[in-house]
């Protein structure tokens, strides 16, 4: 089976002076769940944004490499063509439209479908996943929960009937209790609509439990990259990602004062 995403040696710079990226390669196959681990100021986000294209708007530019989706090359691609494709990022921060309702939210995302019965048919498929959307249909968005947010930002992600869904930090500022449900509905589209993932998630044992295959970002490049079973069992995860000792204490992140990279991660 030929790849879905195929991310190939990218080099990423912000203002024509910026390396960001360094070499990034990483692929995603058709129905995986793929996630991103790294440390604040790895690369993630940015990796995510050159994938959707959202790298223009910031000053960015791939200036090495290519980015292949269903084997066309896609980095010299507009966002809105991305979407046309199949390619949709949730942003990190929840960001919805604040002065429209929930059910406005979703009629934007779906703006590609000119079919009237589509559309609404796509609008019930949101709700099947998210009940309590349903229920808050008419209430403006920027008066319903965080929790609520991250559901309407992926709702309307799946507005748009994408292949592919970036996701960025989809736990940031939740409850234990909200960031559960709202992986195990990550989970539900990924199984139930086919949907692919990039996962960037800082909460890594969360993402390692739904993920199939996961790299490791560090200063603009992979140092890691393996089934989701192996990389559990990677001594360097456990302590850095995963808090674990080797002999499986819990550690403090604050009592790591030094990332010693094991040789083997630069294989």
């Amino acid at each position: 089976m030929d790849p879905l995403l195929e991310v190939n040696n990218i080099e990423v710079i912000y203002h024509n002076v910026i390396l960001v990226l360094k070499g990034m390669s990483l692929k995603v196959d058709p129905g995986q769940i793929v996630t991103i681990l790294g440390n604040n100021g790895a690369g993630k986000t940015t990796t995510l944004k050159a994938i959707s294209g959202l790298l223009k708007s910031e000053n960015g530019e791939v200036t090495d490499g290519q980015i292949l989706f269903q084997g066309r090359r896609i980095d010299k691609l507009y966002p809105e063509q991305l979407v046309r494709m199949g390619i949709f990022q949730v942003m990190e921060g929840r960001r919805v439209f604040e002065d429209l309702t929930i059910e406005e939210n979703l009629i934007a995302g779906g703006h590609t479908e000119k079919r009237k019965q589509q559309l609404k048919n796509s609008i019930e498929r949101v709700y099947n996943f998210f009940p309590r959307l349903k229920e808050r249909r008419r209430v403006l968005a920027g008066y319903i929960s965080g929790g609520e947010q991250q559901m309407l930002v992926i709702g309307r992600g799946l507005m748009a009937a994408p292949k592919l869904m970036l996701m960025d930090e989809p736990s940031m500022g939740l409850s234990p209790m909200l960031v559960s449900e709202i992986f195990e509905i990550i989970r539900r589209i990924n199984q139930q609509e086919g949907v692919s993932i990039l996962l960037v998630e800082q909460n890594a044992r969360l993402a390692l439990s739904i993920a199939d295959h996961g790299y490791v970002m560090e200063n603009g490049r992979i140092v890691l990259d393996d089934s989701v079973a192996k990389i559990k069992e990677n001594a360097d995860v456990k302590e850095f990602y995963l808090g674990l000792t080797e002999v499986g204490k819990k550690k403090s992140y604050r009592d790591v004062k030094h990332y010693k990279r094991r040789k083997r991660w630069l294989t």
